[in-house]
């Protein structure tokens, strides 16, 4: 959530920093501000709505500055206007800040504030934790000195950029709970939420632990804790191109992620799976084998999209591993005292790897003595770095705010730790494993089948696109799918959807059915076809529309359904991978003819860094 870019060096701020807040659209946001040192003052200029919004505001203003701070938040204390919005002043407008996160205590701080005479102008925590700092730095101590004694004191997670009138040639940053890197140039410093605003300028970066503190000058910086110790910086290489956070001749990112897939997919198994030899090369998990092996029980912690594929992952350990799992909602997890066993082994699923949810659910099971494997797409992320062992995704950024390739990048990543576990405890036969691999390595190939069926699949969202309701239905493997796909549709398109297993239907949503009503069926063929075939004929039986995604060469449910989208042959096992593709394109065309804005949907953020 949020975002941020600040810069410190020899070339204008300005220009600079809204490109990289532009980069940092896709976390979502509803308001944007800069804060730049300009005819020897501060000076904030700050809109509700998008960076656009902000751009008309600064056109004609005459503004030279080579230091400056920028945000994009996301509304969490106070509506989203242009008082609410960052940069915020301090009291004497001397200091200005952009913060990410939450002050949990701002309430107490700020009426002890008021009783000693500061007023404030927004209903926000961040203006509450400046004037904290200006209240601190008023007592005679240096700026760097007040905001450790302000983070000592405050409660709750935060990323904060901090400038000072009186020292124009510094910046100071923190973090705690939400994620900050920070860049090193030639003569130049950039500061951001993640590397994406940086990358055009150097690859050469430090990832701020929690309670870490930059103090940065024009020529030089240091890293200090809370207790003003000096750590010693760890920098390192950022493998991130520039064309990858670019739309490449889409007209959303969303879309070019979508067909991305059959490359992100192959990029996962790069370097781990050879179908040829028959052989799995997991080196992130290399050291928590044996553990992973001989766990009791896997815990899978998540949130959203993540969640589903945890889900997917619970039927291969199941299946394949004889292991018993449970698929956590990170955000419950925490809250309800948890039974966690020393030896237990905990997946932690995020795309970010920011997730604030499935963070402190780590930490809890951390605690308790479990393993945490973590399963991330954005190296150097907190839940990499808060992990035993873990695996990234490789599937390069993904700039679109609803999961597309990330999600099929997380499956494939578990579907090669399910296997290598199911081999090591031998709970998989020889001649299998080579089957799933070879599989595996096929995947790619078939999705770009599936995606050549874009235009059917734009034709039958034209049909649908004014639905009210949409029913998304599957069995086994397909049921997270069925959650998957109708997750994707209310995220872009703001269209109600819900899936179910499909025998669940009868069990309640039956009653919704009718000639309005068009119910999605993963219906590919696998151990329960006939029974989705019967769950077919009782939607129809009550006139409702089905769309039904099928192996291609099906001729039973094509007489049956009302639109049919055809997948290649596949396992059941591996079938999620494939069975996504045409449900995201469904929604991500429905979407558009439904005038979405597919890459920003309203009120979500990419990384979820409040609870």
């Amino acid at each position: 959530m949020c975002g941020i870019v600040a810069y410190l060096g020899h070339q204008e701020a300005c220009p600079l920093i809204i490109k990289g807040l532009k980069r940092l659209e896709y976390r979502g946001y509803d308001s944007t501000g800069i804060s730049v040192y300009n005819d020897e003052q501060l000076q904030i200029y700050k809109k509700a709505g998008k960076v656009a919004e902000l751009e008309k505001t600064l056109k004609g203003k005459k503004i030279h500055s080579t230091i400056g701070i920028g945000h994009t938040r996301w509304a969490t204390h106070g509506e989203p206007n242009d008082v609410n919005a960052h940069p915020h002043y301090s009291s004497n407008k001397k200091l200005s800040i952009i913060h990410n996160g939450i002050i949990e205590n701002y309430s107490s701080l700020k009426k002890e504030l008021e009783v000693k005479g500061y007023s404030f102008v927004s209903d926000t925590d961040t203006e509450v934790l400046i004037t904290f700092i200006e209240d601190i730095k008023s007592h005679g101590i240096s700026l760097e000195s007040a905001v450790r004694q302000a983070l000592a004191t405050i409660e709750g997670a935060y990323a904060i950029v901090i400038m000072d009138e009186e020292n124009p040639d510094q910046l100071i940053a923190a973090r705690k709970g939400s994620p900050m890197v920070l860049g090193i140039g030639e003569g130049e410093f950039f500061i951001a939420s993640d590397a994406t605003p940086i990358v055009e300028y150097t690859d050469e970066v430090v990832y701020l632990n929690d309670e870490e503190i930059a103090v940065i000058n024009r020529d030089e910086f240091k890293i200090i804790d809370i207790e003003n110790i000096e750590l010693d910086p760890y920098i390192q290489k950022v493998e991130l191109e520039l064309d990858e956070i670019e739309k490449g001749g889409y007209e959303h990112f969303m879309l070019k992620e979508i067909f991305e897939q059959p490359n992100s997919i192959a990029d996962s198994m790069r370097g781990r799976l050879d179908a040829k030899n028959a052989r799995l090369t997991l080196g992130g998990i290399r050291e928590q084998a044996d553990a992973l092996a001989e766990a009791n029980r896997i815990i899978i912690i998540a949130c959203g999209t993540s969640w589903h594929s945890g889900l997917v992952a619970e039927y291969l350990f199941e299946e394949f591993c004889r292991i018993p799992v449970e698929v956590e909602y990170a955000s419950e997890f925490r809250y309800r005292n948890p039974v966690i066993n020393e030896g237990d082994v905990v997946i932690a699923i995020s795309q970010s790897g920011e997730t604030a949810d499935t963070l402190a659910a780590i930490e809890l099971a951390k605690s308790k003595g479990a393993i945490i494997l973590g399963v991330v797409n954005v190296v150097g992320s907190s839940i990499s770095r808060a992990s035993h062992e873990g695996a990234y995704l490789h599937t390069g950024p993904e700039i679109g705010v609803a999961s597309t390739k990330a999600f099929t990048g997380q499956l494939s990543v578990l579907t090669m730790i399910v296997l290598s576990v199911a081999q090591r405890k031998k709970t998989i036969t020889e001649s299998k494993f080579k089957e799933l691999l070879q599989e595996l390595e096929s995947i790619p190939d078939k999705i770009k089948k599936v995606l050549d069926s874009n235009d059917k699949i734009e034709y039958i969202s034209s049909l649908f696109k004014d639905a009210a309701n949409f029913l998304y239905l599957g069995r086994g493997y397909n049921f997270p799918v069925a959650l998957e796909g109708a997750l994707k549709l209310k995220e872009i398109s703001y269209i109600h959807a819900e899936g179910y297993p499909a025998a669940e239907m009868k069990h309640g949503p039956i009653a919704l059915i009718d000639e309005e009503m068009p119910v999605v069926f993963i219906a590919t063929r696998d151990s329960s076809y006939d029974k989705i075939v019967s769950n077919i004929q009782e939607v129809k039986a009550r006139k409702g529309m089905v769309i039904a995604i099928v192996t291609e060469g099906d001729v039973l449910i094509p007489k049956m359904a009302d639109h049919v989208i055809e997948v290649p042959r596949c396992d059941e096992a591996l079938m999620p991978l494939i069975s996504v593709i045409p449900l995201q394109l469904l929604s991500y065309h429905i979407a558009i003819m439904r005038g979405c804005n597919v890459d920003q949907p309203r009120n979500l953020a990419k990384s979820v860094t409040v609870e």
